[in-house]
């Protein structure tokens, strides 16, 4: 009974997080718009070095013997004008002889092989929205974590969809946001109460030679995984080592593409953004490693944690709605280098707005839940305010402060149209 409850809860969290998205789709590409791009790729270069490097990169040193001849031959393939031996794709080489020095150094074991394979059976989605409907009878306290993660894969989207185009590839955000959305809401009537989420490292794939076919197969690939149970098989086939360097290799990608693509003086915003979603990364680290130890931040006490050397409630706050902050950060930032002054005072009370119902920089979401966080950026903002009018001052009188880029709302034509 209990499990079906969690269940129908799971699927109204989805339900939510997919009409979130689904709003998203109507503000995203005004904010897109607006928004520097060095803002939108630093904290999307964030999430890449805390969330999709760090756990990879401590994964690969576990095995090192395997994992680094792995990453050798991908930067090899991928960052050099080099060819493999008969052109073989470099992904698959990197798999192949990662797998082969895990099996033929006893890292894998057959007799895992044989249990997996016990595992697999016919397991089709069916609608479940009796259910459903259930998990939305008692849908408040799910908001307080449904609303910032719903946030968070409209904002990651977003940012997704500009690494894109700088890559080359220019896609409609709106479009794909609603499809985004469409397909949190349709997997929870399916029973899925996992929401999906725009593909993170285009760049990556990209040079990687992955194409719309790719992506297609991909799908369609992971369904029949999933539909079959094949997943523990394909685990105990493939060593976890000769895997994870490919992670590793799209977010450094992502994370030079970041540094690459914006002008050099907006390094510093790319940076700023980056930052909160380490601190995000930090602050999950140290409550796993106090939960490992049958305790808690609050158990345990701010005091006895900061004479330990950790800033644990900074990191935590710095860290609350990482994505989101670094985007606001990282604007106020590129704003301030190009001396767009109320630019930079309307990304600040933004993040004052936002501070104070905990979208960023909170542990949680209410009312005035970050009172002294929305207190400084609303200082900053006003001091920002006041340096604007002091330029204006100082500046002849036909002299007028140039608005951020605009970039088109419509999407770019398709290659060859």
């Amino acid at each position: 009974m209990a499990a079906a409850r969690a269940h129908a809860s799971g699927l109204a969290w989805c339900f939510v997080i997919g009409l979130i998205v689904l709003a998203g789709a109507i503000v995203g590409p005004y904010i897109r718009r607006y928004t520097p791009q060095a803002a939108m790729l630093g904290t999307l270069a964030g999430v890449s070095i805390a969330f999709i490097s760090m756990r990879p990169a401590a994964q690969m040193w576990e095995a090192l013997w395997i994992a680094f001849p792995v990453l050798v031959v991908i930067l090899i393939g991928f960052f050099t004008d080099l060819k493999l031996p008969g052109n073989i794709p470099v992904g698959l080489a990197a798999l192949l002889l990662g797998t082969a020095i895990g099996w033929a150094g006893g890292y894998m074991h057959p007799a895992d092989l044989t249990a997996a394979a016990k595992d697999i059976a016919i397991s089709l989605p069916t609608a479940n929205v009796g259910r459903l409907i259930d998990g939305l009878k008692d849908v408040s306290p799910l908001l307080a974590t449904a609303i910032p993660l719903g946030i968070y894969n409209f904002t990651e989207g977003m940012t997704n969809v500009e690494s894109a185009s700088v890559a080359g590839d220019s896609y409609n955000l709106r479009s794909v946001l609603l499809a985004d959305g469409t397909g949190a809401i349709v997997g929870s009537a399916l029973g899925c109460p996992f929401p999906p989420a725009v593909y993170i490292g285009h760049p990556g794939w990209k040079a990687a030679g992955g194409r719309t076919s790719y992506s297609l197969a991909s799908g369609v690939v992971i369904a029949v995984f999933c539909f079959l149970g094949m997943f523990a098989l394909l685990g105990a086939l493939l060593p976890l080592p000769a895997i994870v360097p490919i992670l590793l290799y799209i977010g450094l990608l992502i994370g030079a593409q970041a540094f690459q693509a914006v002008p050099s003086r907006h390094a510093v915003a790319v940076v700023f953004a980056i930052l909160p979603n380490i601190a995000a990364w930090s602050t999950g680290l140290m409550d796993n490693a106090l939960a490992a130890a049958g305790t808690s931040a609050q158990k345990v006490g701010e005091t006895a944690l900061t004479d330990a050397g950790l800033a644990y409630k900074g990191t935590a706050l710095f860290g609350g709605g990482a994505i989101l902050a670094g985007m606001v950060l990282g604007a106020i930032a590129a704003f301030v280098i190009d001396k767009r002054f109320l630019w930079a005072a309307g990304y600040c009370f933004d993040g004052a707005v936002l501070g104070f119902v905990g979208l960023i920089h909170a542990t949680r979401v209410g009312w005035n839940v970050g009172g002294q966080i929305s207190l400084g950026y609303a200082f900053a903002g006003l001091l920002l305010v006041a340096f604007w009018f002091f330029q204006r001052t100082q500046e002849p009188a036909e002299v007028v402060v140039a608005l951020p880029e605009q970039r088109s709302l419509q999407p770019a034509p398709a290659a060859g149209a």
